[in-house]
């Protein structure tokens, strides 16, 4: 008990420390998740300033172009001379917004700012139109002429730069060095932009994506960033695995010690009963030992006493007596060897031990053998040591019907298994007793040592690979006890 206390005092203090550095490193990991998750806010909050900028910037650019068209309207329509400079002026400082003027044909009127590879083009159509085409033309008044125009030159690098910007910020969400699991999709839900540090199955399909998403929003709210290309995003994450590992790592290292503590107790009740059984072994045959010595001298004396001519008749009864001591001391050999097992009638075995009993016994224990005499059940056997087990069960069941009573043997075939109940009148057990009745040393007797169940177990599971048990028992009605066998040893 003391040794089990301090063990159990160990593993308390090791999984206390344990449990207390884990929580630490958790507490770190989350730490570090929420940092990253700050970090993702602020510069999403640059990037929201960024994509405001460009939008501002895109109706700045379009109230310049309708100037422009204003201008070339004003041009075309004749103005006065200090006005129309004025106006020239404004068209020549355009230097960076791509604009052509076509008229209801078709033809080209002017253009200004536009590639050197359409400088030969006279008419707005094929690749020239569909590069003008992003955004609606400005009708210049009614002259049915109209203004195409597209993303000033700066514009376009700046965007250029912005979409690399989104694109980078975008795969660095994604691989972060915390190791977070992230996924990136559209205002939807549904279609994924990016995703990062996620096992992903060879066939992932739109319910795994539905399923992360749903546990990581369970776990954070998503972060919202607002794109030009992309629109409206959200970035879903969750805690890294790292931090779901180190959870459930005191869980791991008590399972661990209960397993190293299952095999411990394993191997040294397996060394324990492995010297218990050398101690039966040796016990068992110095006790043949011991009693052969005597009894080949007294078989002598017997065979003396037969010779004379005057011999008294307590000579035939005497050489029973010792043919049982002479099976009592092979019984004892064998149990401290490995016994031969041979087919056995186990019908001729039960009719034969009761014989031998029913003479030996009271005339007011009643024998019941509850089965065809004319049957046979073979099973593999060794018939001197299970005699002594039925032996055995039937002197307790007298004892327990303090010398008067019924024992009842059964025996029924279930397939290739063989039920053996023996059934008395007696007293009955309590569920205490029934619980210790096969321990060494335990009995309800104050003369007993305790060893008769003790060595029908023995016989019946170790020898016979059966079982042995206390079937039912009612206190003053009586109790069954039950062994199981099987044809085939």
């Amino acid at each position: 008990m003391v040794l089990a206390a301090i063990a159990l005092l160990i593993i308390a203090l090791s999984t206390y420390y344990t449990s207390n550095l884990v929580s630490q490193f958790a507490q770190e990991e989350r730490n570090q998740v929420r940092n990253w998750a700050d970090a993702v806010e602020r510069r999403a909050s640059l990037m929201r300033y960024q994509e405001n900028f460009f939008v501002a910037l895109r109706q700045q650019e379009r109230q310049r172009v309708e100037l422009l068209a204003k201008t070339y309207q004003k041009v075309l329509f004749g103005s006065l001379e200090e006005e129309l400079t004025f106006y020239l002026e404004i068209i020549s400082n355009n230097t960076s917004i791509p604009v052509i003027i076509v008229d209801k044909d078709g033809n080209i009127i002017e253009r200004q700012n536009v590639d050197k590879r359409f400088n030969g083009e006279t008419r707005f159509e094929g690749e020239l139109k569909e590069s003008f085409s992003e955004y609606s033309p400005i009708p210049i008044s009614d002259t049915k002429q109209l203004l195409y125009y597209k993303e000033s030159i700066i514009f376009s690098e700046l965007k250029r730069v912005l979409d690399d910007l989104v694109s980078s910020f975008l795969t660095d969400i994604a691989s972060n060095a915390s190791n977070v699991p992230v996924i990136i999709t559209d205002s939807t839900f549904t279609n994924v932009l990016q995703y990062g540090n996620l096992e992903i199955p060879p066939l992932a399909d739109s319910l795994f994506w539905q399923q992360q998403i749903a546990l990581m929003k369970t776990e954070n709210l998503p972060i919202e960033i607002q794109f030009l290309d992309y629109g409206k995003t959200f970035i879903f994450y969750k805690s890294s695995p790292m931090l779901l590992r180190i959870q459930f790592f005191p869980l791991v290292q008590i399972a661990v010690i209960g397993l190293f503590l299952l095999i411990a107790y394993l191997l040294f009740s397996y060394a324990r009963r492995a010297e218990q059984n050398q101690v039966w072994a040796g016990m068992a045959k110095e006790t043949a030992h011991q009693i052969g010595t005597p009894l080949s001298s007294l078989m002598a004396w017997i065979e003396l006493l037969k010779m004379e001519e005057n011999a008294f008749t307590g000579v035939e009864e005497m050489e029973k007596d010792i043919s049982r001591l002479e099976m009592i001391a092979e019984r004892f050999s064998k149990i401290g060897s490995t016994p031969v097992l041979e087919p056995v009638d186990m019908v001729r075995l039960l009719e034969d031990t009761v014989n031998y009993l029913r003479p030996r016994t009271s005339k007011k224990v009643q024998y019941i053998l509850d089965f065809p005499l004319n049957e046979r059940v073979i099973l593999p056997l060794n018939e001197s040591l299970f005699q002594w087990v039925i032996e055995n069960l039937c002197k307790n069941a007298i004892d327990a019907m303090n010398g008067q009573g019924t024992i009842t043997l059964s025996l029924k075939t279930e397939g290739n298994t063989v039920n053996l109940d023996v059934s008395d009148t007696g007293k009955g057990m309590h569920k205490s007793a029934i619980k210790q009745a096969f321990e060494p040393g335990y009995t309800s007797k104050k003369r007993g040592w305790g060893l008769g169940l003790t060595l029908a177990k023995r016989i019946v599971k170790d020898y016979h690979k059966g079982q042995i048990f206390v079937k039912s028992s009612i206190i003053n009605e009586g109790t069954t006890l039950r062994i199981v066998l099987h044809k085939k040893g």
